[in-house]
């Protein structure tokens, strides 16, 4: 699969490309290993220029990255005896969502994420992560079944939003979208929350109630996509990089406002350029904030995240 470079990242494909030549060139002298050598450390040096001084609009385009990592990837990079559960018991088995029962470091959680897909068939099945209101109920039965097991959530966000269709509407969108929120503030069982890529509206919050919130570096997360607040505020989808520096979805804003409480800083030239360190750096947050939570005692732990929820909006 070749890989796609975004519009911002041209003067890093430029100086790879030149590497590839040289290695293709098959000239063994030691002047081009010195040279390939002293490339790479320009596109280090670059990279990380490049990534510094990212606009908000840039970091869009980073979450939403063909090549960025998706749930399915973390599930098996970070998790062990994964046992995949299907179906909300009402309607169907929404494959936007994948939940099950699954082990970290040898203990046993409830994982529930958004899957957008990999090859077109699969992006298509998977509704491109835009789940209907039988994946959000999907996820609240698993979420109950957690509880009845004392089994701590991690949930995994990385949808566009839910999905707006007329057939989501007739089966209860907002109804299932609102349930989750109130089964999540009540659960008591630790709540773990990642933000990945991409943290749509509604289909975000649908999982995203949680007693830790974190947001990898270069995700996003908002009450619409820039191009519907953008089509909203101003009747114009084409305004959406004006919408997204407005909205200040990026992970900092979102920090500095309280929405999350931290930022889980991903390898050089963003997560889809190391998928492994990537799960590694999330795996840490995992383990460091569920031994934290484990040790709160569950009326405090649901006083906390009442407050918690509670002070969204006060600063």
């Amino acid at each position: 699969m070749a890989y796609t470079y975004l519009e911002f990242e041209k003067p890093i494909s430029d100086l790879e490309n030149k590497i590839e030549s040289l290695r293709d060139s098959k000239d063994a002298k030691k002047s081009v290993h010195d040279e390939i050598s002293s490339l790479s450390t320009k596109i280090e040096t670059l990279t990380k220029e490049i990534y510094d001084g990212l606009s908000i609009w840039q970091k869009v385009q980073v979450a939403r990255h063909p090549h960025r990592p998706h749930f399915s990837d973390y599930l098996i990079n970070i998790f062990t005896d994964f046992d995949e559960l299907h179906g909300d018991r009402l309607f169907g088995d929404d494959q936007a969502i994948i939940g099950g029962l699954a082990r970290f470091k040898g203990q046993p959680v409830v994982i529930i994420g958004h899957e957008k897909g990999k090859s077109t068939e699969d992006k298509i099945s998977r509704n491109f992560g835009m789940s209907q209101p039988e994946g959000y109920r999907k996820a609240s039965r698993l979420m109950k079944l957690a509880e009845d097991f004392s089994l701590p959530i991690i949930t995994f966000i990385d949808t566009p939003g839910a999905y707006p269709g007329i057939e989501s509407e007739e089966r209860g969108m907002s109804e299932a979208i609102a349930k989750n929120l109130s089964i999540m503030s009540s659960l008591r069982v630790p709540i773990i929350v990642i933000i990945t890529g991409e943290g749509g509206s509604g289909g975000a919050l649908a999982i995203g109630v949680g007693d830790h919130i974190s947001m990898l570096q270069y995700s996003i997360y908002s009450v619409a996509s820039p191009e519907a607040c953008a089509s909203i505020v101003w009747r114009d989808g084409t305004k959406a990089q004006e919408a997204a520096e407005a909205m200040k979805l990026d992970a900092k804003n979102l920090l500095d406002f309280g929405l999350v409480d931290t930022i889980i800083e991903e390898p050089l030239g963003g997560a889809h350029r190391d998928t492994m360190k990537a799960s590694n750096l999330i795996s840490q947050e995992i383990d460091r904030n569920l031994k934290l939570l484990n040790e709160i005692d569950l009326d405090d732990l649901i006083e906390k995240r009442y407050k918690k929820i509670m002070s969204y909006g006060s600063i």
